[in-house]
């Protein structure tokens, strides 16, 4: 017995000093791996925000869904466990458990990716032709979670393929609907439903080079969705909980939450109607003219607010990339990018300095020579003429180089580099959108001989179309030149309105003065059976409608030798509808057109009609009541 005591003593006092030594010494350690075992941090991603245009139609919002996929490697020998436990229960024996193995298992794979497509409701839902109608039920649909998610294509061959992997993650189908998802894992063993994130675009190419697009992994790379990622992306949410050995979770223990923060949603200035009209206007007119491209802008002429922004050859994000990537499509917004020489639609410029400053009147008349010498420099007319009788009227009316130059001369260097300036030539424009060009223009000191005689008559310094739109809305709006914006508001996820930076105003000129230009520039539209009186924009009117604006030709550079081109131009316009009362800007650049941009090859080597087209849609969708009559014809040549 005292044997016996002293080995259960002896027995004891180990098992007590192992304890003490696992609990003091060990304690901690393993108490921290307990904790790592057993806790999970779980994160609820946060929804990206949605944009919407100016009547609220959505032009990408995000849709909720899952990602079927599996580990491969490791399903294969799950699935083999699984095999020989319910064989071992049908009586078999070792050797024919393991026989049979490999065909089970095989049987379980056909299975799974015979079924999958099948749930996922491969079919009708996916086919092509419901593409369109799939996006206008999207578009209207008042819960975006809720609308029908696309699944992505898949078949019962490409799902076995990946089952057979030698890999540890194969994605099985993306863009899953989550109910669906969750019976697919629910069913199948070693089929994961992992969260996903489907950003759509309901329109297609329409405004595509404004919105952009997201990666996959949800980063905005393009447009609106890159310049503005941090107030579409949102905050994720996370919280923590315990969980069992085989994963359930533990009650009681959910702890740390800290609730998801969605995007904010932002409302563009873009007129989504207005935006599909024009870009199928100048795809047409690319066509028609046998151009390399198109672009345009149309502004809010009080407020500067885009209402439209379109170019040529816009992705389709929806389509297959890779194609039209081939076929020239592009994720590329010209119209604030890609600077050009604007020509004599920049004459403006001119005219409002030379009014402004008290140099001329719209009826003065001046003796034009065919060409004038400026620094060395000589400058000659589109066409040939020994000296005419120009009102100051038709020096634009007419496009003039030399008029333009001889006024120019009055207003001078200094002031005219000024009135660069105050018209934003040069600087970019500040609108929410990445990759904005400043475009060109030579600073005072950089300033040669024949630089004055370039500027004046818009050659020698590049722009963009939206540049160009926002000059002639500073006109439009009473001489007050007003920052061109396309967010009009930013709505945080609670509805409160996140208050934005005002855009910068410039007093271009005064209104008398802008007044004074803009019924002046109605002159290239005005025509006259004798010429005398006709101007470069004839046959473009809207009839009972006063327009304003002027054409351009700006040669391109041959990039063969460096010099200007004879054959390649842009071919620009710029106008203001209703001249008597300014609603709306619209800018328009046609890329080395062959021909004339309507059907067939008509209306000349001119983008008025282009803009005419625009101002008359915008005219009848508003309801504009007629302009008055302006009275007697503008004396353009004095006779």
């Amino acid at each position: 017995m005292q044997l016996l005591t002293v080995i259960f003593l002896v027995v004891a006092l180990v098992l007590v000093g192992r304890l003490a030594w696992v609990q003091l010494k060990w304690g901690p350690q393993l108490q921290t791996v307990a904790s790592d075992q057993r806790t999970r941090t779980f994160v609820d991603p946060a929804r990206r925000g949605e944009i919407v245009d100016r009547q609220g139609n959505f032009l990408a919002y995000t849709m909720q869904a899952r990602s079927l996929t599996v580990s491969p490697v490791v399903l294969r020998r799950e699935l083999g466990e699984i095999a020989r436990n319910e064989m071992y229960e049908e009586g078999a024996t070792r050797a024919e458990a393991e026989a049979q193995e490999g065909a089970r298992v095989e049987d379980m794979l056909r299975q799974m990716a015979n079924e999958i497509p099948r749930m996922i409701g491969q079919g009708e839902e996916n086919s092509e032709d419901k593409k369109d109608s799939d996006n206008k039920s999207d578009n209207n649909s008042a819960n975006n979670a809720d609308a029908k998610v696309k699944t992505q294509k898949v078949n019962s061959k490409d799902i076995l393929e990946k089952l057979h992997a030698d890999t540890d993650y194969e994605v099985l189908v993306r863009n899953v609907d989550p109910d669906v998802a969750a019976e697919v894992a629910k069913k199948f063993h070693g089929v994961a439903a992992d969260h996903q994130d489907i950003r759509e675009y309901p329109n297609g190419a329409v405004a595509e080079n404004i919105i952009g697009r997201v990666s996959m992994d949800g980063q905005g790379q393009f447009g609106m969705e890159a310049s503005s990622d941090s107030i579409l992306t949102g905050i994720n949410g996370r919280s923590t909980e315990d969980v069992s050995a085989n994963g359930q979770v533990i009650p009681g223990t959910l702890r740390d939450v800290v609730p998801a923060v969605n995007g904010a949603k932002i409302e563009l200035t873009i007129d989504l109607d207005l935006q599909a009209y024009v870009q199928q206007l100048l795809e047409q007119a690319k066509e028609n003219s046998r151009a390399k491209g198109a672009e345009a802008v149309v502004l809010d002429a009080a407020t500067g607010e885009v209402l439209a922004m379109a170019n040529t050859d816009t992705i389709d994000p929806n389509g297959n990339l890779e194609k039209q990537l081939k076929n020239g499509r592009s994720f590329d917004n010209p119209s604030i990018s890609h600077p050009f020489e604007p020509g004599s639609v920049a004459k403006i410029i001119t005219a409002t300095a030379a009014i402004e400053e008290g140099l001329t009147t719209p009826d003065e008349v001046h003796q034009v020579p065919g060409q004038i010498e400026m620094s060395g420099v000589t400058v000659a007319d589109a066409w040939e003429h020994g000296v005419l009788p120009y009102t100051t009227t038709g020096i634009f009316g007419k496009s003039s180089n030399v008029g333009t130059l001889m006024l120019a001369q009055r207003v001078g260097e200094e002031r005219f580099d000024d009135y660069l300036k105050r018209f934003g030539i040069g600087q970019a424009t500040g609108v929410e959108l990445p990759n904005e060009s400043a475009g060109l223009v030579p600073t005072r000191e950089q300033w040669s001989g024949g630089t004055f005689a370039n500027l004046p008559i818009g050659q020698g310094m590049s722009l963009t179309t939206l540049q160009l739109a926002s000059v002639y809305q500073s006109l439009a709006n009473g001489g007050e030149r007003i920052e061109p914006r396309i967010i009009k508001h930013v709505t945080s996820p609670t509805g409160e309105e996140i208050p934005a930076e005002e855009p910068r105003r410039t007093r271009v000129a005064s209104e008398e003065t802008a007044r004074t230009v803009v019924n002046m520039f109605r002159a290239p539209f005005q025509e006259d059976p004798a010429g005398f009186n006709s101007g470069t924009a004839q046959g473009n009117k809207i009839p009972g409608y006063q327009l304003s604006g002027k054409t351009g030709t700006a040669q391109q550079v041959n990039p063969d030798t460096g010099a200007y081109s004879n054959s390649d131009y842009w071919i620009t316009f710029a106008g203001i509808a209703p001249a008597d009362d300014p609603r709306f800007v619209v800018a328009v650049m046609i890329d080395d057109p062959e021909r004339g941009p309507l059907e067939g090859g008509a209306g000349g080597q001119s983008s008025a009609p282009v803009f005419t087209e625009i101002a008359n849609w915008l005219i009848a969708r508003e309801n504009i009541p007629p302009s008055p009559d302006p009275g007697e014809p503008m004396v353009l040549q004095a006779q």
